[in-house]
């Protein structure tokens, strides 16, 4: 088992507190092919051919994570043991309420040993896995006004942000230069808010 890597604040994002990590140049994103995804308001956790586990490996029970459980049951033995699906454990409501989710659970990254795998090659093995991606927001090449748009588009009521990533593989070790998130101000996320809260699940589409 496996921590996934720290995804560092974009210079401009709102929402990075003083224990965060911001990146300091945008020059490993100035590519001819990006992936903007929305940053999804959940638990990031990981899914391997062990089981699953919250964003430490050591996580303690909760029982927003029971249905990620189950669900990694059925994904966990198509996984070799290098391989890694990382994303977001959307059962409980945390600071946004989604009321028309297409699953619990919406992958962001295919890691294979260290090596974060390409977008579309990503998108693939999802398809096979029956895993459902996060949304892309954007998808082309960098420009320098890209960050400022799309942080002018978001709808602050219902999303918490989004994360810009280079569409072709790059090592775990890079991520704090090939990608980056923006947060909305003022959003609230950690694990002693999320253990101490009430339990209230967020909702699939057409239930």
């Amino acid at each position: 088992m496996k921590k996934y890597g720290r995804t560092f604040h974009l210079p401009i994002s709102p929402g990075a507190t003083s224990d965060d990590k911001i990146m300091s140049s945008l020059e490993g994103l100035n590519e001819s092919d990006l992936v903007v995804t929305e940053k999804m308001d959940g638990e990031n956790t990981t899914i391997h051919s062990g089981g699953s586990h919250a964003r430490s490996p050591d996580s303690r029970y909760h029982p927003s994570r029971d249905w990620l459980k189950a669900f990694a049951a059925a994904v966990s033995p198509q996984l070799a043991e290098n391989e890694r699906i990382v994303g977001e454990n959307l059962y409980a409501r945390h600071s946004v309420a989604y009321d028309a989710l297409p699953s619990y659970f919406l992958g962001f990254a295919w890691i294979i040993g260290d090596e974060i795998q390409p977008w579309d090659l990503t998108l693939l093995r999802f398809e096979e896995l029956g895993i459902t991606p996060v949304p892309t927001l954007y998808r082309g090449a960098y420009t320098a006004d890209l960050v400022v748009e799309l942080a002018g588009s978001l709808d602050l009521t219902s999303q918490e942000g989004f994360v810009v990533r280079i569409a072709g593989a790059f090592q775990e070790a890079d991520m704090p230069t090939r990608m980056g998130k923006y947060v909305r101000e003022g959003h609230v996320q950690s694990e002693t808010h999320l253990m101490k809260a009430d339990l209230i699940p967020n909702r699939l589409a057409d239930v």
